[in-house]
């Protein structure tokens, strides 16, 4: 990631594709939502999670044909390049619900993450974990093996009931499946009309499938929901982490993890934070991060000690004086971290802003992103409605110049985070992805201000003059991890954008 101006300027965001469209006026199955997307670091598959437990997977399918020929893979380079395409691969069920009768609870089978591990001999492997599971996947092309029969049918009178004898038997008789039996091998071997040839079973393996099989489960590890997954550089660890512990894992292990964080106070009555998400260091395998729901993010190092309660560094803004409120602390509890991909930034997403941070100054965040800002007024009814505590992701862009997280009307937005940049386009999850955006009205006369002098109940409206639907919410979304393009999860449908 680079701190020079982003001379590009705003990007314009074109539709590419869409996967499970829904109909006007279709209802959603809400074992079809989409809880979790992933690309791997290739960028040239993805993979989605749903409530009903599965895991499906896709594959870019546009320039990158396997085994062409390197004068037209050069071709294609000095060519106009085309927007990503990917096309359906495969998916497999990789959770169950499950009841655990011991603390007489009911475990979803929702997909909480996806993460993509290192392939191998054409194989790709992935992480999912639903409350309390996580499983290890191997997905690889296998040949089918068919048998070809014996053409016996077309011995008359013996079928296929032709018994050979053995050479331990005394009877010189020969036997037949039914029971029956013939004293002359002439009236077997060569009936009348002869026999024609006899086409011996052969093995034929010209069709290949995609299998998926679950190699390790890894479980009974964790007494509170998982809400993060993360690979280590390494390749050979990686961690999960719930409410009040993460735990680290050899990829090899399943029986056995170690507990590295742990911030259960010995009475509950004094807890004061959860870990709300936690992330490997990109390159660095020994450092990590993870949120709190009291808005910070603590930056550890496994090489000091052991259990790292105790954090290398913290990120965390302070309050203004006198801005305090019932939802302060509701609305500064961070939802999701990721990394930049040279591992020097944390962006994170809180209910109303994103945030940048740098790993190297943690005296606050060097931008701040105003995302709910137009919805502070309504602070009220989201709290009855449970809007407030929804979970927003949010990307960066694999330059790192550029951030994504959605929002609720289906929408998303992308910042530019260079210095001086004013770039904030917002989209909607549609094949019209910029027809929400109107010039932004005057700040004296905007659809808000006036919404609250006429003491009008509706939801609220952003700088943009959209509206706010609460039922309809883009929380998962991705980026490209070498291309500006984006998929995104709108209930059911798998949305995806380029520029």
């Amino acid at each position: 990631m680079k701190g020079g101006d982003d001379v590009a300027g705003p990007l314009e965001w074109k539709f590419s594709q869409v996967f499970g469209e829904r109909t006007v006026g279709e209802q959603v199955q809400e074992v079809d939502i989409i809880s979790a997307i992933e690309f791997d670091k290739t960028g040239d598959h993805l993979a989605t999670g749903d409530r009903g437990g599965r895991v499906v997977l896709f594959e870019r399918t546009d320039n990158r044909e396997h085994g062409a020929p390197r004068r037209d893979l050069e071709k294609m380079d000095n060519t106009v390049s085309r927007h990503p395409e990917f096309r359906y691969k495969t998916e497999f069920q990789s959770h169950e619900p499950e009841f655990d009768y011991l603390k007489s609870l009911e475990i979803e089978e929702k997909i909480n993450k996806i993460r993509w591990c290192q392939t191998a001999n054409g194989a790709q492997f992935l992480l999912s974990t639903n409350d309390k599971t996580i499983k290890f996947w191997k997905v690889q092309e296998k040949k089918i093996k068919k048998i070809l029969n014996m053409n016996v049918d077309a011995i008359k009178g013996v079928g296929s009931s032709l018994v050979a004898p053995t050479s331990a038997s005394s009877s010189p008789k020969l036997h037949l499946v039914n029971g029956g039996y013939s004293s002359s091998a002439d009236d077997l071997l060569f009936p009348p009309g002869g026999i024609p040839s006899i086409r011996l079973p052969v093995v034929t393996s010209n069709e290949t499938s995609l299998v998926a099989r679950c190699r390790r489960t890894y479980a009974h590890a964790h007494d509170y929901h998982i809400n993060s997954i993360s690979n280590n550089s390494d390749g050979e660890t990686f961690i999960s982490a719930d409410d009040l512990r993460i735990n680290l894992w050899n990829l090899e292990i399943s029986n056995q993890s170690f507990n590295i964080v742990d911030v259960k106070p010995t009475n509950m009555e004094d807890l004061t934070e959860v870990i709300t998400s936690a992330e490997f260091h990109p390159s660095h395998c020994n450092m990590l991060a993870y949120s709190s729901s009291k808005g910070s993010i603590r930056l550890i190092d496994l090489r000091q000690s052991a259990l790292c309660d105790s954090h290398s560094k913290l990120f965390e803004e302070q309050e203004a004086p006198g801005s305090r409120s019932f939802f302060t602390e509701i609305i500064a509890s961070i939802s999701d971290i990721k990394f930049a991909r040279d591992g020097r930034y944390i962006l994170s997403r809180d209910y109303m802003t994103l945030k940048l941070w740098d790993i190297n100054m943690d005296s606050g965040p060097v931008s701040t992103f105003q995302v709910h800002e137009h919805l502070r007024p309504k602070l009220c009814d989201l709290y009855e409605n449970d809007s407030i505590f929804d979970k927003f992701e949010c990307c960066l862009s694999g330059d790192g110049l550029r951030v994504a997280t959605g929002s609720y009307s289906n929408l998303f937005r992308v910042f530019g985070r260079a210095t001086g940049s004013t770039e904030a386009t917002t989209l909607e999850a549609s094949k019209k992805p910029m027809r929400k955006q109107v010039q932004t009205p005057s700040r004296s006369g905007n659809s808000l201000t006036r919404a609250l002098h006429r003491g009008d109940e509706s939801p609220g409206v952003d700088a943009n003059g959209n509206s706010l639907d609460p039922t309809t919410k883009l929380l998962h979304l991705a980026w490209h991890p070498t291309e500006n393009s984006i998929a995104c999860a709108a209930a059911n449908s798998l949305y995806m954008y380029y520029a």
